[in-house]
């Protein structure tokens, strides 16, 4: 089994229940101004996880669809969407069961890069340029490699409840990993895998022309700040479809 079919359960919720919507709710402000959509424009959200993205969009005044593998995390943003409407669909990035053309798709918090070959990553790339419509808009909120590589934190541990959370990252063949071991009394520990290949600029930047996605701006954060490989924390692409 994959390491993203195994990671993506229950114990995920846990490990991440420190992630709040109204840090998403923050990130999408600036977004909507980068799109540039008007309301009601029809809107992707690729890899939804728990949706928090999805909802916040949504009550931006988006018509949002929401799209993940996991089905706990899918389970999980029903669960917290309340009123907000989003229609959520079970599928992979790779082959989303989807085929009307959307007004945008956005990518974010880093759900590109799980797949070991680089035609696997890149078919999420050319089903982004399938389901926008022409001079659809993109955003690709990916991790920046430069940074990761020369911040990387090698382990840390946190408590959550009654759980022993212990993360150990690593640099290895061009990904960078995480091993989760999560530590409860009176059980085995369980052991869980995170990676995400690390695709430098120009990389990422081929990659995206060869899928027909033309990049009109390279932010460094959520504020906006130009891309600079040493000091901001993350790649954000935002661009449109060609053709």
């Amino acid at each position: 089994m994959a390491w993203y079919q195994e990671s993506f359960g229950d114990d995920y919720l846990l490990v991440y229940k420190h992630r709040d919507m109204q840090g998403a709710y923050d990130e999408v402000k600036k977004m909507v101004d980068w799109l540039e959509l008007e309301q009601g424009a029809r809107l992707l959200d690729l890899c939804c996880g728990m949706g928090r993205h999805s909802m916040a969009l949504a009550e931006c005044g988006y018509t949002v669809t929401g799209v993940d593998l996991s089905q706990v995390l899918l389970q999980e943003a029903i669960k917290q969407s309340g009123k907000e409407q989003v229609t959520w669909i079970n599928g992979d990035m790779r082959d989303v069961p989807l085929c009307e053309p959307f007004d945008a798709v956005v990518n974010l918090f880093t759900s590109f890069g799980y797949f070991d070959e680089d035609e696997q990553n890149e078919k999420v790339l050319h089903e982004m340029h399938r389901l926008l419509k022409k001079e659809g808009r993109f955003i690709i909120d990916f991790l920046n490699p430069v940074y990761v590589k020369e911040n990387l934190v090698p382990q840390s541990e946190r408590k959550v409840d009654d759980l022993t959370i212990r993360e150990m990252r690593t640099i290895e063949n061009g990904c960078v990993r995480k091993r989760i071991t999560i530590s409860q009394a009176g059980a085995p520990d369980r052991h869980y895998l995170e990676q995400v290949k690390l695709y430098e600029r120009p990389v990422f930047e081929a990659m995206l022309a060869k899928a027909g996605l033309h990049i009109d701006h390279v932010y460094g954060d959520y504020e906006g700040q130009a891309y600079s490989p040493e000091v901001s924390s993350r790649m954000i692409f935002v661009g449109q479809r060609e053709g």
